[in-house]
């Protein structure tokens, strides 16, 4: 039983670990070096993360300089930057690429809040799936006689209930810290 609870609440943690990702890499006006996370660029006949072919810096609050350590890449990731459907317009000087962060209108913030609550469901989802899936877990256990049925109900009202309201409770938090981020001006 610990064994399965364990791979429970690592299960959950890994739910809300995605949501925090994918929080991480949706625009607030403000510069991040997260924001160029999901950026794949052409690296000699592979893709590669942006990451692992340049340096990415934050010198200003609404500015981010790409320093690639290949300067044949430099293309290529401009190109990679705009092909990500993230809003931005990089500009190269030859050596760096700029990405100025575009400040949010009213509109877009909104846009971008249901967004985040899309995201913050689809986290809690995830978490309920891993609930029924152990439920069912302990229910072939109490059937086939392996627990008994005081046990199968300590682990599923309480153990089971319990890591799951923590789960959603840490994906609630996430999401309203992100939802005040994207509505400051």
């Amino acid at each position: 039983m610990d064994e399965l609870f364990a791979d429970t609440g690592n299960r959950m943690q890994k739910a809300v670990e995605a949501v925090r990702r994918e929080f991480a890499r949706i625009r607030t006006g403000k510069a991040t070096v997260s924001l160029l996370d999901g950026v794949k660029v052409e690296y000699y006949g592979s893709s590669a993360p942006l990451r692992q072919v340049a340096n990415i810096s934050v010198p200003e609050a609404r500015l981010l300089v790409v320093q690639p350590w290949d300067k044949k890449l430099i293309g290529d990731i401009e190109k990679a930057i705009r092909s990500a459907d993230l809003g931005l317009n990089p500009s190269s000087d030859g050596n760096l690429i700029r990405v100025p962060i575009p400040a949010l209108t009213e509109e877009r913030r909104k846009e971008m809040v249901r967004y985040v609550h899309k995201l913050g469901e689809e986290g809690r989802v995830a978490i309920r799936n891993v609930r029924r899936d152990v439920n069912e877990i302990l229910k072939k256990k109490l059937k086939d006689g392996d627990i008994s049925e005081d046990d199968f109900h300590r682990a599923h009202d309480k153990t089971v209930q319990d890591m799951t309201d923590k789960s959603i409770h840490e994906v609630d938090h996430v999401l309203a810290a992100k939802e005040t981020e994207l509505m400051e001006v």
